[in-house]
């Protein structure tokens, strides 16, 4: 398998990979413009302009749409994260032409037509109710809110119910014009694909876009802080999170690593130790996510209110002690966790594709897999023994507590246990 990169002439980039003997392909079209490209007023307009995607075209109706994809088979939806908006289908080969052209329509020529804007914003308006519905989803906002105040980076992808209850056409098409030109999309396809025919219906669909000079957004500075709301639920809810590299940093391998043995599964250390010896939990994990210019370590666990405090200093003296006697033994499993974990993701054509288009907005290219499992296998002990004390002691750090948290430590209570 070949992975093949071409950029036309206005800045629009078409990555594929061909995935012989499949009979499907993934394609996507990956625009560089998340929640953390829009200004405070605009806060969840790039979730609110990829619903509308779907909402009907100068060509198609919602339900044309809709139909166009299902009529052969197809499947077709989108997301919006904090640095991307990605509009994606799953078709047979014979209809790639087809699910091109339609991402192509839906991502080109939205109509934001009143009636659908208000149809949406209703949908939008629910989905952020069921999301602060959902303590162990919420949560993750209030400590990204508290690990980068103020800026672009902590805000809620959603938005306020406020502000989507304000969007107008006006407004969503002035971001379209702001964010989405060919220099911030990238396509992506893997599986059944032909690298060429992609170049050449690519060029017909977006070459007569011009490029857009974008505001470069701010730079994110990982401060930390504490943020809780006492309600009366069944569980408290406890999410930890350390300031960690970004995606190009030299240290992101050693930092997932780490991630991955203090609480990436049932053998991980905080698994073992508050939940399978101690019975304080029922869920646990430890994960690293990464931007490109920041990264954040997150614990994350939910107990009884009478526990919390045990739970939150048996976490604090776990990542002490991972500092101070983590194995070898514990490495070589992270690191074949890893990797297991990256292989198998790939044999799926919509996490190859998804893959890609990363890669291409990271580094501008796609490392070939071999070096990746290469960087993840020169991870040494010493590596994640250096990155375990960093976080055990001096990363900055960001508190979120949700539930019957009325007595749960605080930040600094726990700042004083990592001092100690």
């Amino acid at each position: 398998m070949t992975v093949e990169l071409h950029t036309l002439s206005n800045g629009f980039r078409i990555v594929s990979e061909n995935m012989p003997g499949l009979q499907s392909a993934s394609i996507g079209i990956w625009v560089l413009a998340g929640g953390r490209h829009e200004r405070l007023e605009q806060n969840g307009i790039a979730h609110f302009l990829e619903h509308m995607a779907f909402k009907g075209t100068k060509t198609r109706t919602a339900l044309q749409i809709a139909e166009t994809i299902e009529d052969v088979g197809g499947y077709m939806n989108a997301y919006t994260s904090r640095e991307v908006t990605a509009y994606y289908a799953r078709v047979l080969q014979a209809d790639v032409p087809l699910a091109l052209d339609v991402l192509a329509d839906i991502v080109l020529n939205p109509i934001f037509e009143h009636r659908e804007i208000e149809i949406e914003r209703g949908v939008i308006l629910q989905e952020i109710g069921q999301a602060l519905d959902t303590p162990d989803d919420v949560i993750f906002d209030w400590l990204q809110e508290q690990a980068y105040p103020g800026q672009a980076l902590g805000r809620t992808i959603l938005g306020p119910a406020e502000k989507v209850s304000s969007f107008t056409r006006e407004d969503l098409a002035r971001f379209v014009a702001e964010q989405y030109g060919p220099g911030q999309m990238i396509l992506s396809a893997a599986g059944a694909v032909d690298h060429d025919a992609l170049v050449r219906e690519a060029e017909k669909l977006f070459g007569h876009l011009s490029p857009l000079i974008t505001t470069t957004h701010d730079s994110a500075s990982f401060q930390g802080g504490e943020f809780r709301k006492v309600k009366p639920l069944e569980q408290a809810h406890f999410a930890l999170a350390f300031e960690s590299p970004d995606y190009g940093s030299d240290q992101i391998h050693a930092a997932q690593v780490y991630a991955n043995a203090l609480g990436g599964g049932m053998s991980s250390r905080l698994f073992q130790e508050i939940r399978e010896k101690r019975g304080l939990c029922y869920s646990i994990f430890a994960q690293a996510g990464a931007y490109v210019d920041t990264g954040m370590m997150t614990i994350y666990a939910g107990t009884s209110a009478d526990q919390l405090d045990e739970l939150a200093t048996v976490t604090l003296d776990e990542m002490k002690r991972a500092a101070e006697d983590m194995t070898e033994e514990e490495i070589a499993r992270a690191r074949v966790q890893m990797k297991a974990g990256l292989l198998m993701g790939l044999e799926s054509p919509s996490n190859r594709a998804e893959r890609l288009a990363r890669m291409v907005q990271i580094w501008g290219r796609v490392p070939d897999v071999e070096e990746v499992v290469a960087k993840i296998d020169n991870v040494s002990l010493k590596d994640v023994s250096a990155f375990a004390e960093t976080m055990a002691v001096s990363a900055p750090a960001a508190l979120a507590l949700y539930g019957p948290v009325e007595h749960a430590p605080s930040l600094a209570t726990l700042q004083q246990r990592r001092a100690a």
